[in-house]
């Protein structure tokens, strides 16, 4: 991708100073001292891009790809409108009756966790599942932690299978103008045999240790909602008219905003309701990271930097090289970061290198617990209910799945030509 037609930044050594320190952040998570998170972290580095980085105010806004941000807050108030309809609690419920069955309740689990988390934000999938699914297994006296481990992979793989199912993809696919169908057609395969191997190699390494070898004290599951058939069914039908819309010329972003303004002029949820669902810190998130990282495409090290790797061995137009430090960025600065930093550098005009870009970024989330804010979502709602996930033990799992699934796409891209 082309570097913005602006002005270089006139004071350069601040912009790199920032945006190393904006990446270190993001990276180590926190600031010491500080309650910072990776989006305080974030907006503060586009706060200081501003004072410092000698570009007007106006050039610092238009980094931002608005539709990204609007196609993104379009999804999070279709999500926000089916889960206040129960929609999510209802399928919770349902996968939950399975338990009877482990390996089917494990590939259910698996399954119907990727497939809402190709169509509607992964993260709230993650969200909502994870407690019901907890309390349900704890219940059985099953052992939670691989089932829950499973819930986060297959949601990082699922969100790989169209271009909205995480931020990353909806920008990519702006950025290199990707068509919805043909998306859909080249990443399925590598999708479902990601998600299969996923499902063979967590069953294969965990059936042996599905009972609890220790009590687990365990909070209350928050209440389910009430299910409301009419506003599901609502909520359903406008979500497929949405992605049928998608396959037209009509901006994904429009047709998001319609359906979100539909949703808003309802007589059942209040305004304040819908908007209090939608995850804004990724929004921040993002609008913050265009901000640095268009800043830093300014002064041209960005270009010299690939220039370098390629002098070292390292060509970013190898599929195989983007696939590893795709999935390598996506675990050490996160994978929004991740992402927002290669479309810089990287041609995705060319619609084979920004599929090897979509997935290796979904599937390299799958990785270690830091790479990917639906692993975290996991973690961190288990842990509310006394379950303690390790560093160790989703590396256990997640690191052989995503090799796999690397290994999958590749093989891939060579079927492919």
């Amino acid at each position: 991708m082309n570097a913005p037609a602006v002005s270089p930044a006139t004071s350069t050594p601040a912009v790199l100073v920032i945006f190393a320190l904006t990446y270190l952040g993001i990276a180590a998570g926190r600031v010491p001292g500080l309650k910072l998170n990776r989006t305080g972290i974030v907006l503060l580095g586009a706060i200081a891009m501003m004072i410092f980085s000698g570009l007007p105010t106006t050039t610092m806004a238009a980094f931002i790809n608005w539709p990204t941000v609007l196609l993104l807050f379009g999804f999070f108030v279709l999500s926000a409108q089916l889960r206040l309809s129960g929609f999510f609690d209802l399928i919770a419920v349902a996968i939950s009756a399975r338990l009877g069955h482990p390996a089917k309740f494990l590939l259910t689990l698996m399954l119907v966790t990727a497939g809402l988390s190709a169509f509607l934000n992964h993260d709230i999938v993650c969200f909502v599942l994870t407690p019901v699914v907890a309390t349900a297994l704890l219940q059985r006296q099953l052992n939670p932690i691989p089932f829950l481990i499973a819930l986060a992979i297959a949601s990082n793989i699922g969100a790989a299978a169209t271009l909205v199912g995480n931020p990353q993809d909806m920008f990519i696919a702006q950025v290199a103008g990707l068509d919805f169908g043909r998306y859909l057609f080249w990443c399925l395969a590598p999708v479902l045999f990601a998600l299969g191997s996923a499902y063979a190699i967590i069953w294969f390494m965990s059936r042996h240790h599905l009972a609890i070898v220790s009590p687990m004290t365990t909070a209350l599951s928050p209440a389910a909602r009430p299910f409301n058939r009419a506003h599901t069914i609502k909520g359903l039908v406008i979500m497929i008219l949405v992605i049928a819309f998608f396959f037209s010329p009509i901006p994904k972003e429009i047709i998001a905003l319609t359906a979100a303004g539909i949703h808003l002029a309802s007589r059942k949820f209040r305004t304040e309701d819908l908007l209090g669902l939608v995850d804004w810190s990724i929004l921040v998130l993002f609008m913050g990271l265009f901000v640095v990282t268009g800043a830093f495409q300014t002064t041209g090290y960005g270009e010299k930097a690939v220039h370098s790797l390629a002098n070292a061995g390292l060509q970013l137009t190898s599929p195989s090289v983007l696939a590893v430090v795709t999935a390598s960025l996506s675990n050490l600065i996160n994978n929004s970061a991740a992402v927002l930093l290669l479309v810089k550098v990287v041609d995705v005009t060319h619609p084979p290198t920004a599929y090897v870009l979509a997935l290796a970024n979904s599937f390299g989330g799958s990785l270690l617990i830091l790479g990917s804010v639906a692993n975290i979502i996991v973690v961190q709602q288990a842990r509310d209910l006394g379950i303690t996930i390790s560093f160790r033990e989703f590396a256990r799992l997640g690191v052989p799945v995503t090799l796999a699934a690397l290994a999958g796409l590749l093989l891939w891209v060579q079927l492919m030509g």
